[in-house]
């Protein structure tokens, strides 16, 4: 995919400001910066959610699926979840319960839990549903927007790994949007940094956090929690 000149206006106060970027086909680009950066408007404006100016080619309409903060205010409550994944698949009515069982094992859920409800489910277990239906419907992009920050830490790595695996196994392209440095290290090829909606720095993700250019990065990098030494 390739974002080319994208900017989103709110009235007089521009959110993004010419963004370009490339999403190589088959990887997982970062997209990082501080809450207000204009990084989730991106996202947002990508997957069709928000009106922009500039172009997004590279990947068919109505191919993009996005996975949102809150996996619970994401999920209807009054849905039950083989109910919410059923809905977004590509295959025949008859075939979709056995579909559902499928996704629910992709993310490493019981196919029982289709009858579940997201009350019943914890944070991780929801944002695992929410990754499924989002995959049900066999994206060419998947947008993860911030996934893991509502998740309690002791989950948060358990979902990373996940989307690990799936990109292993599924070959998913996708955008990884954070605020998080070390995530982004950790699941992403190439990473974008964006400040006060325009893009400052970006390439392989090894090359931008071990030698960051700009100073705005050098900061972010400056802030992420280390263990004090003895």
């Amino acid at each position: 995919m390739n974002i080319d000149s994208l900017t989103v206006r709110y009235g007089s106060f521009t959110a993004v400001d010419r963004v370009s970027l490339e999403v190589p086909k088959g990887s997982v680009t970062g997209l990082v910066g501080e809450s207000g950066s204009g990084k989730s408007t991106v996202a947002r404006a990508v997957a069709g959610l928000t009106p922009y100016q500039g172009t997004v080619t590279g990947v068919a309409p109505g191919r993009i699926q996005m996975v949102f903060q809150d996996p619970y205010s994401s999920l209807n409550p009054r849905m039950s979840i083989g109910d919410a994944i059923a809905e977004g698949t590509r295959v025949p009515r008859a075939q979709r319960q056995e579909e559902v069982g499928r996704l629910l094992d992709l993310v490493s859920l019981p196919a029982a839990y289709s009858g579940k409800y997201p009350r019943e489910l914890s944070g991780g277990q929801r944002q695992r549903v929410a990754i499924a239906r989002a995959l049900a419907a066999r994206p060419e992009l998947l947008i993860a927007d911030e996934i893991t920050s509502a998740l309690d830490v002791s989950v948060q790595g358990a979902v990373l790994n996940l989307l690990r695996e799936l990109r292993g196994e599924l070959g998913l392209t996708m955008l990884f949007i954070s605020h998080n440095l070390a995530v982004v290290r950790y699941v992403c090829d190439t990473v974008a940094v964006m400040h006060h909606g325009r893009l400052v720095e970006s390439g392989p993700v090894e090359n931008v956090i071990g030698a960051p250019q700009d100073a705005y990065t050098r900061a972010l990098l400056d802030a992420v929690p280390r263990l004090a030494r003895a």
